[in-house]
């Protein structure tokens, strides 16, 4: 997990060019969703987190996100993740 308030903007772009960032979550809230889910844009810097996998993100006790990743949301709240 990477912080957003931690990394310089030049790492972050290349992190994200290279694909090696795929989801970005939400610290305080501990939800994580996709790069470009209008939801995420809208937090503040300090609040704002990078995962390198779904898996690592859950491991990091944060749930999917409602809007960008419906059927993973569903999951986790049903209980199957």
């Amino acid at each position: 997990m990477i912080q957003h308030q931690k990394i310089s903007d030049t790492e972050l772009r290349t992190k994200l060019k290279n694909g090696e960032i795929c989801l970005g979550g939400n610290r305080k809230l501990k939800i994580y969703g996709t790069l470009n889910c209008s939801s995420g844009k809208s937090m503040k810097r300090e609040n704002r987190v990078f995962f390198f996998s779904e898996d690592e993100a859950l491991q990091n006790g944060f749930r999917p996100c409602g809007h960008c990743m419906k059927t993973q949301y569903l999951n986790w709240k049903n209980g199957f993740i």
